[in-house]
């Protein structure tokens, strides 16, 4: 693929602005770590107030309840249940619908397991399914199929972190012992983890890996479509699968017995997963993970800086999982704030900044700024503020969340994805956008009601 002259001078105009980045965000770091130490007096009282006397605070919760009461696909747009979407707003599904509904849809994805462990994307009623997939079939699930998008690296580990929100949440830990073909669900749980090491684990750096994508997404450059492995596939380490594969171990560590005969070797893997991201991923000058470590070749051209591009997706995982220090967290963040102004985007839901340039992707959905290329997803963005409440940045994360807030109260809804002058793109209703900017809303609210 050539590197054409005009996507060299777009780079280096968005990367250039990147150049300046670690001084910025030096500077509103000190700002921001200001105001967090204030909010312990009487700041913290008056951002407690602003937080409760928001009326788009409760709009968009009732309006995410509303949405997830019936339903669980990923969205309007698709006709599959998706476990990597329906991880992300269980929780609240689980507060508006029935429970057992919920239990059955997540035992369907132990039906179609692969002997291996593997776990697929989704499922769709076998009449409906018209997407290109190369479906796979279950004896015990005849009505339905299922399709895995080979490029990926999160269905096992999305599936281990539903369950456990599920058992969390209901407190049914009855589903662990339930039996799929003999097997139980926790049995499973392991043989899912268990593929991971088996089939996507690279020794040399001792990570997981998954095709060439960008950040958290599941189109690879070298294809029309993009979303199975191949020929062509360029095999990658990144920081997004082995963040969600260390919350998952942890998720399966808290839901194992305490005499678990495989608690051990779980820990020591997370351990390693967490030192080994640290070692060849993070970039502690730039506060930011390195894009992908390539095991045989990257499908850019060499003259290409990938390790300008931020990753934010990624990145917001990787503090759920523990794996930066609060100083970090509030750096990272400091560095998407300076992202969004640099794109002029409406929040820090950003999937990348720079964007890849023009052609980079075969498929065309992923040009500069659309899609899973710098398109603005409240599908992570939100997943970055619950994670800013959960280590007490709440006035940062407050001040992040107005955006996303004043957009679904002016687009009466959730949109799968926004551009960066804000127009929404993408399914007009969408689950995982709703269940992760509803949770963030009631972490505000349980920490503002705590004041």
């Amino acid at each position: 693929m050539k590197f054409r002259t005009s996507n060299v001078l777009l780079f280096l105009c968005l990367a250039g602005s990147m150049m300046f980045l670690p001084c910025a965000a030096q500077n509103t770091s000190r700002s921001a770590g200001h105001s967090s130490a204030a909010m312990s007096g009487g700041s913290g009282n008056d951002l407690a107030d602003k937080i409760l006397n928001n009326p788009d605070l409760p709009f968009v919760l009732e309006k995410a309840r509303s949405i997830l009461k019936k339903g669980l696909t990923a969205g309007s747009g698709y006709g599959e249940v998706w476990i990597r979407d329906l991880n992300t707003f269980i929780e609240i599904a689980l507060e508006v619908q029935d429970k057992a509904e919920l239990r059955r849809a997540l035992l369907v994805f132990f039906h179609f397991q692969g002997k291996d462990g593997n776990i697929i994307d989704g499922y769709i009623p076998a009449e409906k399914a018209n997407v290109a997939y190369k479906y796979i079939r279950s004896e015990t699930m005849p009505n339905l199929l299922g399709h895995k998008n080979t490029v990926e690296t999160d269905q096992e580990s999305s599936l281990v972190q539903a369950i456990y929100k599920y058992v969390g949440k209901t407190g049914d830990d009855s589903l662990l012992a339930e039996q799929v073909n003999g097997l139980t669900v926790r049995q499973r749980l392991a043989m899912a983890l268990d593929y991971l090491l088996e089939h996507r684990y690279d020794e040399k750096h001792g990570l997981i890996w998954g095709a060439t994508t960008s950040d958290w997404g599941d189109v690879q450059p070298e294809h029309s479509w993009g979303v199975e492995l191949d020929a062509s596939s360029h095999r990658a380490i990144d920081i997004y699968d082995n963040a969600m594969f260390v919350v998952a171990i942890e998720n399966y560590l808290s839901l194992a017995a305490s005499d678990a005969p495989d608690k051990r070797k779980w820990k020591s893997v997370a351990d390693k997963i967490k030192s080994n991201t640290r070692k060849h991923l993070w970039d502690r000058n730039l506060h930011k993970f390195r894009p992908h470590i390539y095991l045989e070749g990257s499908p850019f051209p060499d003259d290409f800086d990938e390790h300008r591009i931020y990753y934010h997706g990624g990145t917001a995982i990787a503090i759920e999982a523990g794996i930066l220090s609060k100083p970090e967290i509030l750096d990272v963040l400091n560095n998407m704030v300076n992202n969004k102004k640099f794109a002029s985007a409406a929040s820090i839901g950003l999937t990348v900044y720079p964007p890849y340039p023009a052609g980079f992707f075969k498929n065309k959905s992923m040009r500069p700024f659309s899609y899973q290329n710098g398109g603005d997803w409240t599908w992570f963005g939100g997943r970055m503020i619950q994670q800013l409440i959960a280590y007490g940045y709440v006035e940062q994360a407050y001040r992040e969340c107005l955006p996303m807030f004043e957009r679904v109260r002016a687009n009466d809804g959730f949109f799968e994805w926004y551009t960066v002058d804000n127009k929404p793109s993408g399914s007009g209703v969408f689950r995982g956008s709703a269940g992760v900017l509803g949770k963030a809303v009631q972490m505000f609210n349980e920490w503002a009601k705590a004041r």
